[in-house]
């Protein structure tokens, strides 16, 4: 017997923000963004838009790129002491991840890290969470879509996750044009967390086939679009349908993930390094430990199909490290965690938080601490 779950309720394409304004009205919402964002003019032009629905936008721009603990706590304070009645949270994952925290921690009591998964934290979510409006900015994470939060405790310096059906956001936004200014470099090291979540799902041993179909179309997309997404900026038909493949990663890893999170965590809890960019640069290594490790049958079947996918969009299907890298590097990612501020010394404590991180219990191929040492050794 399995039990399956998908997700909320979906406005995706030009329009999409407009079609939200008709559904909010007269609301006193707490506007959860960064302050990249309201610098760059997008708060400004998510509030335009959203204009009609007579509702009023209290903006909390204090998330930071790797959210912290204090994020939520003081995000909790400024929503309690402007008495609002529900959420919109603005921007890329971090924006996410802190609104869905903000979300339960505003009637739930101190302190956050007893919630965590590692704490069995989603039994203790309980209660009524006020309503939460999802609008992503970048295509990546698929927060939008998903029920996590991942935050860096103070205690441990660790990324922890949070995870609970009722985090679910209430309604995901996918409005392109939202995404239009973001620069080069983000929208490829998004995109490719978004290709990640994809990747790594559909490897997960775990039994989905419903996630699994979405995990391979989320590939397509992003074989097919992210290219054109980074090329130009304004190519909004690009843009949506990365957009589309953030969500579809974002769904498919209820299944789970593997040893390229696991990797790449600690690359931003201890460096401070965008997630996405950390992925991108520990899968092409990733996945050289895959193709070499002595798979079974259904293993094999598994890199064998996205090795089709990759013929399909026109690339080598011989070697996915090789394939992925050549792909990244047309991207702008420039690989070798040394030019990245990664000194070698600190490779034994990231290869010991990687092991710690749950994500690789559900790798294609079972690991030890001293395979996760190795990989940060080849992509140094």
């Amino acid at each position: 017997m399995n039990q399956f779950s998908f997700p909320t309720t979906i406005l995706h394409g030009q329009g999409a923000l407009t079609e939200l304004a008709k559904r909010i009205q007269e609301k006193n919402l707490m506007l959860v963004t960064d302050p990249g964002l309201v610098k760059a003019g997008v708060v400004e032009q998510a509030l335009e838009m959203l204009s009609k629905s007579k509702s009023k936008f209290k903006v909390y721009d204090e998330v930071h790129p790797n959210p912290v603990e204090e994020d939520v706590e003081k995000g909790s304070e400024f929503y309690q002491n402007n008495t609002c009645d529900g959420i919109l949270a603005l921007g890329g994952g971090s924006a996410m991840d802190v609104a869905k925290a903000i979300r339960f921690f505003v009637n739930h009591p101190a302190p956050l890290a007893q919630y965590s998964v590692l704490k069995n934290g989603a039994a203790k979510i309980t209660g009524t969470l006020p309503v939460m409006y999802a609008v992503p900015t970048t295509a990546g994470t698929g927060s939008e879509v998903g029920r996590g939060a991942v935050i860096t405790l103070r205690d441990t310096g660790r990324k922890t996750l949070f995870v609970a059906p009722p985090l679910m956001p209430t309604i995901a936004v996918l409005e392109p044009s939202l995404t239009a200014k973001l620069p080069p470099h983000l929208t490829a090291a998004t995109g490719i967390d978004a290709f990640t979540h994809c990747l790594e799902s559909y490897f997960a041993p775990i039994y989905h086939p419903m996630a699994d179909g979405v995990a391979l179309e989320g590939i397509r997309l992003c074989l097919n679009h992210l290219n054109d997404a980074v090329n130009d900026g304004s190519n909004l038909e690009a843009r949506a349908q990365m957009q589309m493949a953030a969500s579809m990663g974002a769904v498919a890893f209820q299944k789970d993930l593997g040893m390229v999170h696991s990797l790449a965590h600690p690359l931003s809890a201890r460096h401070d390094m965008h997630h996405g960019l950390a992925n991108a640069l520990m899968l092409p290594d990733s996945m050289a430990f895959l193709e070499a490790a002595d798979l079974n049958e259904g293993q094999q079947h598994r890199i064998d199909t996205i090795r089709t996918l990759f013929r399909e969009a026109n690339r080598s299907g011989e070697s996915l490290a090789n394939e992925t890298r050549i792909w990244f590097q047309e991207l702008g990612i420039q690989f070798g965690l040394q030019h990245h501020n990664i000194p070698a010394e600190d490779l034994d404590n990231l290869a010991k938080d990687a092991f710690d991180d749950p994500c690789h219990a559900t790798n294609l191929v079972a690991l030890t601490r001293d395979d996760l040492a190795e990989v940060y050794q080849r992509a140094l």
